[in-house]
């Protein structure tokens, strides 16, 4: 039995959105002190049950009108019709009369509840679907296997990729846009569930039936990709279904075939196979695929699957999870299931599980014999089957069904194709990942005399035909039907050509006997691997694991005509790569490697820019020296010279647990770099246009401040830090339990809500309008002394909504479309939770007056969490790479790569000395006027006075130096453990080591 402890009680009142409820929580805890050891236990496993029953899911809010048609709908139903609507059967639209009459009659004998269609064409499943409603007594739920689009079932229908090439791509927008267009196509179609996303990590690359449907190994990129394709469809009223429930990704048997045994802890799976699922139903899931696995950890019966298994699914997903959506089995006439539990008792077993739905049962009338012959035995209940149909008619309700639905056949081949292609070209250019380079001449391509070899084809493929069109090179073919004659014949002719790119292809998705290559193949693929040849894998990234010696590879994930070019558009250098491997393939390349190096920031040798790599390696023990005084975890420093990249490295930890290393991409909450590296260039960049005027006041952009005395105050005093406003409001402080630090429920809640959308922290989400009591807040604080340096978050929070109220767009969203996508700043954005994985990202601060956790992903600062992550002052994060991008384009005068988004009289008005009575430039920070007489020179001894930049502070900065040419940029998170003591400052870390890349300047 579970204790929870006053504090969590209350806690976890927050799940309660009616304040009745919460008050009555609140009683009851005024009792709490006076009931024994064992009575409180009983209530804790009480109370944690109501709260799990606890559901916003769109698809079950209880209305009037809902319960109306509810009921009107289940008073039509006999009994065995009652069991029949707890079911989905196969419909396809390719099987010709016989499979229509089929299906015909068991909706018209028994009304089942829903169809899946399988394969057929859009014409014709439209045709079906209007027909098989017109003679259903009540609504068929249409449901679609559907994983990545409905092109895997119809045809004419172009296929989007699988799921694993997404797991490559840097950014989770893009899977949300997949999601909204796989959600639009079902509903141009009249489907109203899609068994997807995949939520499985593939963490055995032998897996035979999941693999590559997988989004990768990873926990974290895997729920949040997950959670954003799920999104994308509920969005547009299609339901969502997680699977496969417990999560199959670690099995060498296919269950289609037989019953996958995984022998893990209940532990191991906590850590690992049920997080995803934890993180949809928290998203607001619809339903939820439950697997043919047996996992004895779970449930010990023997050969008793878990779709079948009351411990998985009543025990486990609904009481301690708290799911209570739609649960769906999995196929039962799969052999996971079917090879021990004839096609009738399946059913029946199912639905003693907790089951509500019934995929694939395949004797209908049988099932409803069996169904109630269990009924009779006292197995099962009418009542509990009453209540899960009920459940059904309310999804279908909410699905729109309650309304005549028919589908118009005009251009539906065109509808479902409409956003297919540009969609298919975002995610390939996206995923294309960069595993290794060791020749720079390859990609970009600028070699003289070029072959081509076609690995695994006999004729050129659309890869070849572009190499050939825009280098003019001899295309060579080498099928897995070729012999060694042939190879030893193409290898002898390579050695007169100065670069060879490989295109490997054709291979099967399955890792079954080597992916279908032969050894032929395999031989040839080795022996290509030269220091003048790149690689090009088409298909499956687990093939990688056959040319792990390979010295230039790009991994492609797909073999079709859209990969392809844009392969060939990477090899040319029309774009860059932006993926990252979401699979381990071999010990040299593992899950999160990909060179996303880029022509904006070129890699060179410190002596080719005047550096000496022995005093730049000074920096490793100022570095190493910080983490074992325990100053921080861990840090990331980059260092860029007359344009180029020369010494980028990481060091310690990501977390003060030591478990993961650092790495150069990791993704850092920047503090008030924030102030410079958004709200500022958004403030230039209108200043620019003409539509910010920097002698105008608070009042001109800001209606809502008129009347109070922060209307007068002047833009260039505020971005000066001189016009006067309080420094620093603990917003906190007013919603929080004074005596004991906890955040109070009137202003918090655990999950989303309409009203409460605002994320502070992990189950903590603030209410909407405590937004307008912060700007009050903020409006009623007294002024300090105008024209007097004060440093103030207030400053940026004021300039910030300006950026908003000028731009029309939140500043999140300007920045982004104005600065870092033009830049391909990837990682660069607010609210990183929402765009990539938790594994990319560092943790800060174990917190204990506020949000009580580790922050990990949420902005650090109090009060830009409470904005909700956006704001002013801080909530951006960053790569160091991504970072020193928009520093290289402000030193190089506004221009990189020949993108050019700032003027260079806008950069030099904004980074100069602004003031008479600071240090400052407008928005920029920069060096004590009077560094060569200071005991403590700011930032550092030999920052020449054009220098311009800022700190954080959870420990970074960023620091450009146009006199010498100079980027310096250093990431760490010195705030965890705690900000309480700041080694990172009294040891001097940022500055020891921005003098130490000073001192590697060639005299």
């Amino acid at each position: 039995m579970i204790y929870i402890p006053a504090k969590t009680f209350l806690h976890l009142s927050f799940r309660f959105k009616n304040p009745q409820k919460t008050a009555r929580l609140a009683r009851i805890l005024t009792l709490w002190s006076e009931l024994s050891y064992m009575k409180k236990s009983i209530l804790s496993a009480l109370l944690l049950l109501v709260l799990s029953a606890v559901s916003a899911q769109q698809f079950y809010e209880h209305t009037p009108a809902a319960d109306k048609w509810v009921k009107k709908q289940f008073r039509k139903l006999s009994k065995n019709q009652r069991i029949a609507q707890l079911m989905i059967i196969r419909a396809h639209s390719n099987l010709g009369a016989d499979h229509v009459k089929e299906v015909t009659d068991l909706i018209k004998q028994y009304n089942v509840g829903g169809l899946c269609f399988f394969q057929g064409g859009p014409v014709r499943q439209a045709n079906l679907t209007n027909f098989y409603q017109s003679i259903a007594k009540t609504p068929l739920m249409i449901a679609i296997d559907g994983e990545w689009g409905l092109g895997m079932r119809l045809d004419s229908v172009i296929n989007f990729p699988r799921q694993l090439m997404m797991g490559a791509v840097p950014d989770a927008r893009l899977i949300y846009k997949f999601g909204l267009a796989v959600g639009e196509q079902c509903k141009r179609i009249g489907i109203h569930v899609n068994y997807a996303p995949d939520i499985d990590i593939n963490n055995n690359p032998m897996n035979p039936v999941i693999n590559d449907r997988s989004f990768g190994e990873d926990k974290f990129k895997v729920a949040l990709y997950g959670v954003q394709y799920m999104k994308g469809m509920q969005d547009v009223g299609v339901m969502a279904c997680a699977k496969h429930f417990p999560g199959h990704g670690d099995v060498s048997v296919d269950s289609h075939y037989d019953l996958p045994v995984i022998n893990k802890s209940r532990e191991a799976l906590d850590q690992l196979e049920l997080y995803p699922f934890r993180e949809l139903i928290k998203a607001g899931v619809g339903s939820m695929m439950i697997a043919h696995l047996a996992i004895p950890s779970i449930d010990t019966t023997a050969n008793l699957p878990t779709s079948l298994s009351q411990k998985n699914v009543t025990d486990l997903l609904r009481n301690e999870l708290g799911y209570q959506g739609i649960s769906f089995t999995d196929a039962l006439e799969m052999q996971g299931v079917a090879k021990f539990f004839p096609k009738g008792e399946a059913s029946v077993q199912s639905l003693i599980a907790g089951n509500d739905m019934l995929c694939l049962p395949g004797d209908i009338p049988g099932s409803i014999a069996k169904v109630r012959e269990a009924i009779k035995e006292g197995k099962l209940n009418w009542d509990d089957i009453n209540a899960r149909v009920k459940k059904v008619l309310l999804a279908k309700y909410h699905l729109g069904l309650h309304k005549k639905q028919v589908i118009d056949t005009t251009n539906i081949a065109a509808d479902l194709n409409i956003k297919t292609e540009e969609i298919k070209k975002m995610l390939a250019a996206d995923a294309l990942t960069l595993l290794r380079k060791t020749n720079e001449k390859l990609l970009p391509l600028r070699a003289g005399k070029v072959a081509f070899v076609g690995v695994g084809i006999d004729k050129a493929s659309q890869f070849a035909t572009r190499i050939q069109q825009q280098f003019n090179a001899d295309l060579f073919f080498f099928s897995n039907k070729d012999g060694n004659d042939k190879a030893a014949d193409i290898l002898q002719k390579l050695s007169a050509y100065d670069a060879v790119v490989v295109g490997f292809h054709n291979y099967n998705r399955r890792p079954a006997n080597q992916f279908g290559i032969s050894k032929n193949s395999l031989d040839l693929l080795n022996q290509l691997q030269k220091n003048n040849s790149i690689t090009f894998v088409f298909g499956n990234p687990y093939a990688v694991q056959y040319i792990c010696n390979a010295g230039n590879l790009v991994v492609c994930y797909e073999d079709d005509i859209i990969t392809q070019d844009a392969a060939a558009d990477l090899l040319s250098g029309k774009i860059s790569p932006k993926g990252k491997l979401p699979v381990t393939v071999c010990d040299g390349f593992r899950f999160g490697d990909g060179i996303v190096y880029n022509n904006m920031l070129p890699l060179a040798t410190p002596e080719s820019v005047g550096l000496i790599s022995d005093s730049l390696n000074k920096i490793e023990s100022i570095a190493k020296a910080a983490i074992d005084s325990g100053a921080t975890p861990g840090m990331v420093v980059l260092v860029a010279k007359n344009g180029k990249l020369v010494y980028h490295k990481s060091f310690g930890y990501v977390n003060t647990d030591r478990k993961v290393a650092m790495s150069n991409d990791m993704v850092f909450d920047l503090a008030s770099v924030t102030k410079i590296s958004a709200t500022t260039i958004a403030v230039m960049k209108l200043y620019e246009e003409g539509k910010i005027d920097l002698t105008k006041t608070l009042g001109d952009y800001l209606p809502w401040t008129r009347g109070t005395d922060k209307a007068p105050l002047q833009l260039r005093d505020i971005l000066l830090h001189q016009a006067g406003l309080n420094p620093f409001i603990p917003f906190y402080r007013e919603v929080i339990d004074t005596a004991t630090g906890q955040p109070l429920p009137q202003y918090f809640v655990q999950s989303p809500t309409p009203q409460y959308t605002h994320r502070v922290a992990e189950n903590l989400y603030l209410r909407n309008d405590w937004h307008d009591t912060m700007f009050a807040r903020i409006l009623k604080s007294k002024l300090t002394v105008q024209g007097k340096y004060v440093y103030s978050d207030n400053d940026f929070i004021f300039l910030g909504k300006i950026v908003e109220a000028v731009s029309g767009l939140s500043l999140d969203a300007y920045v982004r479309k104005t600065f870092y996508e033009p830049l391909s700043m990837t990682s660069t954005g607010f609210k990183p939770r929402e765009t990539m994985a938790l594994s990319a990202l560092v943790p800060t601060e174990v917190e204990a007056h506020f949000r009580r956790q580790q922050i990990y992903g949420d902005v650090h600062d109090e009060g830009a969490a409470m904005f909700g992550g956006i704001a002013g002052h801080a909530g951006l994060f960053s790569s160091a790479y991504d970072l020193a991008k928009l520093y290289q384009l402000l030193l190089n005068g506004g221009e990189l790569n020949g993108i050019r988004l700032l003027q260079k009289s806008t950069i030099d008005l904004f980074t100069a000395y602004s003031s008479n009575i600071s240090r400052r430039g407008l928005g920029f920070d920069k060096p004590e006027k009077d560094n060569a007489t200071r005991k403590e020179p700011y930032p550092s001894l030999r920052a020449s006075a054009s220098t311009f930049g800022h700190t954080g502070f959870t420990g970074t900065c960023v620091w450009v130096d146009p006199d010498s040419q100079l980027v310096y940029i250093f990431l760490s998170s010195r705030v965890n453990p705690t900000r309480n003591d700041n080694k990172l400052g009294r040891m001097n870390v940022r500055p020891n080591i921005q003098e130490a890349i000073y001192g590697a300047i060639m005299k």
